[in-house]
């Protein structure tokens, strides 16, 4: 693999870091008290919020590993996008009326009003190991490009961009965290655009095209239509798009926290919307760059090095053999970007989480405003020294990372989407009860992960499900048992 960067790229790598850092003590001086740490005081416009809605989504993970997968397969990520427009309308139509009725900060609040305490504990903590996961897989994709151009080792990179995204989510809290991430949105934008451009330019040149070999090869496909939740058919794709993104848009603090930093209800539905409606169209065209690089390197003209081994190597490849000198460095500060605009999200309601669901209610009630801000600031620290911990360890995985990512969202991620759909029908289940229907996700999430590849004698054990929608079946098990323990306490109530 071809290493080194121009004076030119480096330049422009450390400059962009350096505006962040700048960012982070800019607001640092309007970052008083926990709750402008936390929502900004609510004062953040409905398109800023939007784009950081929208680029918590697209992550580094969509920039490698999306475009890895089109390579690979086809685009069946697509069709997880396109199930976000009907949750997005469910979003806004049931659950944010009533976060903005009860000026939520914290969305696990939300189950201990219609379940108790227990449900908004075991959901906080899922929410804190899954943001655990997110990071780890983010920042082990950038460090995988930037390993690409610099004769440095992942580790090092992972751990660099880690302290970077640290410092400024620390100093500026969430108003930091969305006017980096607005900045972050258009240089992310702006690059991916240009990679599509100039990868059109190469694919449909020519007597011949080279986009023939994908059409040949059925890379556009969105998947199988058969009946079969086994392989990554449409079907396994749709009901993992809708449980998935009705937990991220539902349940999970990291977009919850930002659309509740608007001033109205109706400005927290408006940036749903603006984040969804440019979130679909970019995926498009993360997938279609993928499809683009399958072309180009199966014309005969273009060989990849045989060091690559993954889809997820390939498009950071492409960026380094084949794009002139600025125009790197520009695409890797918006990889960058797609990375931190998700980590210091992750970051800062990771601390949101463990200050008012774990700190402020079990540990010292009273905590004051000056404490509170303090706790802030040092678990964000802290959690992102274990995320970049996990990071490390991830650079062993032989996977794909977008499997990855997603096989760790079902199990952190499975349990929390069913306890907002009990609170959202008001079956309120006692501590017993509700213990008995998270251990029956926690078997189910279980069963659904290990039981693979299993010997003869215990093939009756096997899991014959897509591994994706674990996360699916945790849900589909709560739900199903807490019905069951549940609805006679409510009828005869």
């Amino acid at each position: 693999m071809p290493t080194g960067l121009e004076s030119l790229d480096i330049a422009i790598l450390i400059a962009y870091c350096g505006v962040l850092v700048g960012l982070g003590l800019y607001y640092q001086r309007r970052c008083r008290t926990a709750q402008q740490f936390m929502v900004a005081d609510r004062t953040i416009p409905a398109w800023a919020a939007g784009l950081a809605v929208m680029s918590a989504y697209t992550s580094s993970i969509s920039y490698i590993a999306t475009p890895g997968q089109a390579y690979e397969f086809n685009w069946h990520p697509f069709v997880f996008s396109l199930c976000i427009v009907p949750v997005a309308w469910v979003v806004s139509r049931y659950a944010i009326p009533y976060y903005r009725k009860q000026q939520l900060v914290s969305v696990y609040e939300f189950l201990e009003n219609r379940l108790g305490g227990w449900g908004r504990t075991y959901a906080a903590l899922s929410f804190l190991l899954l943001m655990i996961g997110r990071m780890a897989m983010i920042l082990y994709l950038v460090g995988l490009l930037i390993s690409t151009f610099v004769p440095w080792n992942v580790g090092a990179i992972i751990i660099v961009i880690g302290a970077i995204t640290i410092i400024y989510t620390l100093l500026g809290g969430m108003e930091a965290v969305i006017w980096t991430d607005v900045m972050q949105s258009l240089v992310m934008i702006a690059g991916i655009v240009f990679c599509a451009v100039s990868l059109s330019i190469a694919i449909f040149s020519g007597p011949e095209p080279l986009i023939e070999s994908a059409l040949q090869a059925d890379k556009f496909s969105l998947g199988s239509l058969k009946p079969s939740l086994a392989s990554r058919t449409v079907w396994v794709m749709i009901l993992y798009g809708i449980t998935e993104n009705l937990r991220n848009l539902l349940a999970d603090q990291n977009y919850v926290q930002k659309y509740s930093s608007v001033p109205t209800e109706r400005q927290a539905k408006r940036s749903v919307w603006i984040a969804m409606l440019i979130y679909i169209p970019l995926t498009a065209i993360f997938l279609y760059i993928g499809t683009a690089l399958f072309a180009f390197y199966s014309g005969g003209a273009h060989e990849l090095s045989a060091d690559i081994t993954k889809g997820d190597e390939v498009f950071p490849y492409f960026i380094a053999t084949q794009l002139p000198a600025g125009l790197k460095g520009l695409i890797l500060a918006a990889i960058v970007a797609a990375a931190m605009s998700t980590v210091d999200s992750a970051l800062n309601c990771s601390a949101t989480v463990l200050l008012l669901d774990f700190y402020r209610r079990h540990v010292n009630p009273e905590v004051s405003e000056r404490a509170s801000l303090l706790f802030l600031r040092g678990v964000t620290v802290l959690w992102g020294m274990i995320g970049t911990g996990f990071a490390l360890l991830v650079i062993r995985a032989g996977r794909s990372a977008l499997d990855i990512w997603w096989q760790i969202s079902g199990i952190f991620g499975g349990g929390i989407l069913g306890l907002f759909l009990l609170g959202l029908l008001c079956i309120r289940l006692t501590l017993r009860q509700g213990l008995v229907a998270i251990g029956a996700s926690i078997a189910t999430i279980i069963w659904a992960t290990f039981a693979r590849d299993l010997p003869t004698r215990f093939a009756w054990l096997q899991c014959p499900l897509d591994p994706i929608i674990t996360g699916a079946l945790g849900t589909t098990a709560l739900l199903l048992v807490a019905l069951i323990l549940g609805l006679p306490g409510r009828r005869h109530a």
